[in-house]
């Protein structure tokens, strides 16, 4: 491609996003630069403070059940407080926690604040979600969702780096850089990111859409076709730990060492930072159905296929596979989340979701342990493979229902014809949306 041609896809790339949805985006990116204690947990609590891997296991496990308890809280406090009062509570929650963490030595201690450091951390997701469906607008969302986690994976990239180097010197350093750029990320949305919690539909269009009920989390659990999107996105994500639970595991019975781990999962960041942009630009007007069957396959045969993996190329080799899989998958399912969801209840929609890749953060270890240690390697990549199967299969049944045009865009429109004036202008609000 041509110079020209690069600048006019990356214009395209990043045209015609509201303002407010680049704050949201650079308060994503610094808050993922700032991510120490995710990447090196592990080794503070062996090397430096000589505990053993089982508590190690303990500690990452209360973590993760923080993020699993905090999803549905966060969610609920997004619809009634506001996205930004919600983000506003986690981040400046979460600076805190993360120093205090770093300087806690008694194990019960360094396990409760843990817990709390999951929980805040995890609370600002669904308010980040539920915004960005709010201000960007339908067409846009899978352009949006899919850079949002560029910035994610870009962070996490420079961080994984710089982390090692600011371990070498403090980690108790790293702790406090990590809270002082979260606690940032509370100033860039307090300055800059203003509310976009919508009102209810009939109180925008008078008669033209029937009152619609409030949203609780029993309502939630009672639309069935969204929580089957739960439950295929936590089978989905099972699958995805497993890249970072099982894989370094089977990678360590082949005799392969950490750094040849890390020289592998490398591919992973790399692939997701030079591919995904391009590979959204090529995937955002497609049949969002085929494109989950499509990603949930390669997600599980990507895994699948390290059963023949025994060289550190064979295993970076499974890893370009899935990763396309993770690609395509992240943004599309994200916008079919929003389709799914009424605009003024996101918030616990988006909880919900969020509590499905918290609650298989939680699980996978566990299932990864169990199966290696009882039935060999061999069988949980087989199980992978079995798992994308049935993802696919599920995708492929739920969204059969959904014409083309809702498919792709996942809202209902009401045209300018049948709104009401705008008060103020006497010129018609234009088209408001109600969720699928």
């Amino acid at each position: 491609m041509s110079v020209a041609g690069l600048r006019r896809a990356a214009h395209e790339t990043v045209s015609g996003l509201p303002r407010e949805f680049w704050w949201l985006w650079t308060s994503t990116l610094v808050n993922r630069l700032g991510a120490f204690v995710a990447t090196f947990m592990a080794l503070y609590l062996t090397l430096d403070r000589g505990y053993s891997a089982s508590y190690v296991g303990l500690v990452a496990a209360l973590h993760g059940l923080g993020g699993v308890v905090s999803s549905l809280g966060a969610g609920v406090m997004t619809d009634r407080l506001g996205r930004r009062p919600t983000m506003l509570i986690a981040q400046s929650s979460t600076a805190v926690s993360v120093a205090v963490l770093g300087f806690m030595v008694h194990p019960v201690a360094i396990a409760a604040v843990a817990f709390v450091v999951g929980m805040t951390s995890n609370a600002s997701r669904p308010a980040v979600q539920a915004m960005m469906a709010d201000i960007v607008r339908p067409e846009d969302r899978v352009r949006a969702f899919s850079l949002n986690y560029w910035a994610v994976n870009l962070g996490f990239a420079v961080s994984s780096a710089g982390a090692g180097f600011i371990a070498e010197y403090s980690y108790l350093a790293g702790f406090l850089v990590e809270a002082a750029m979260t606690l940032f990320c509370a100033v860039v949305v307090f300055l800059k990111v203003p509310e976009s919690r919508p009102q209810k539909a009939s109180a925008v269009v008078s008669g033209a859409l029937p009152d619609e009920p409030d949203v609780r989390l029993s309502t939630v659990l009672r639309d069935g076709r969204f929580m089957s999107v739960v439950g295929l996105s936590f089978v989905v994500a099972l699958i995805f730990q497993q890249g970072y639970v099982g894989l370094p595991v089977a990678m360590g019975t082949d005799g392969l060492s950490s750094s040849d781990f890390g020289t592998a999962i490398a591919v992973n960041g790399v692939m997701i930072v030079a591919l995904q942009i391009p590979v959204t630009r090529f995937i955002q007007h497609r049949d969002p159905r085929r494109l989950l069957i499509v990603s949930s396959l390669l997600a599980g045969y990507g895994f699948g296929l390290t059963v023949f993996a025994g060289s550190v190329a064979v295993y970076a080799l499974t890893i370009c596979v899935w990763t396309i899989g993770e690609i395509i998958n992240a943004p599309v399912q994200s916008n079919l989340v929003v389709s799914l969801s009424p605009a003024h209840g996101r918030g616990r929609y988006q909880g919900m979701y969020t509590l499905s890749w918290s609650a298989a953060a939680l699980v996978a270890p566990l299932m990864s342990g169990l199966v290696i240690d009882h039935y060999g390697a061999k069988w949980l990549w087989g199980m992978c493979g079995v798992l994308g199967t049935v993802a696919a299969l599920g995708y492929a049944v739920l969204m059969r229902g959904l014409p083309a045009e809702e498919k792709a865009t996942g809202v209902v429109a009401v045209t300018a014809a049948e709104a009401e004036p705008d008060a103020a202008s006497g010129a018609p609000q234009g088209v408001v949306e109600r969720a699928v």
